[in-house]
């Protein structure tokens, strides 16, 4: 589990580049690269308000390397307060 100070989705992975998708640290954030494709329905999941998870690695590798689980939670509105 990696906490991050932001996030960036970058959409221009190319399907002939061999991987699913690629994540990266960058300072104190993350960067996943994924295909068009991916980021239309990414987009789509963020408008709806829905969890979204996104299989990192080589398409060719018989287990991904890692997952992006984007999640929505409940608003807790006593966090960081006063």
């Amino acid at each position: 589990v990696t906490g991050a100070s932001f996030f960036v989705f970058s959409g221009a992975l190319k399907s002939s580049s061999g991987y699913l998708a690629k994540s990266s640290i960058v300072e104190d954030g993350v960067m996943v690269q994924i295909t068009a494709e991916n980021m239309d329905s990414l987009r789509q999941a963020l408008r709806e308000m829905k969890d979204f998870t996104i299989t990192c690695g080589k398409v060719d590798a018989e287990e991904p390397q890692e997952h992006v689980h984007i999640q929505w939670v409940d608003d807790d509105k006593n966090f960081s307060k006063g």
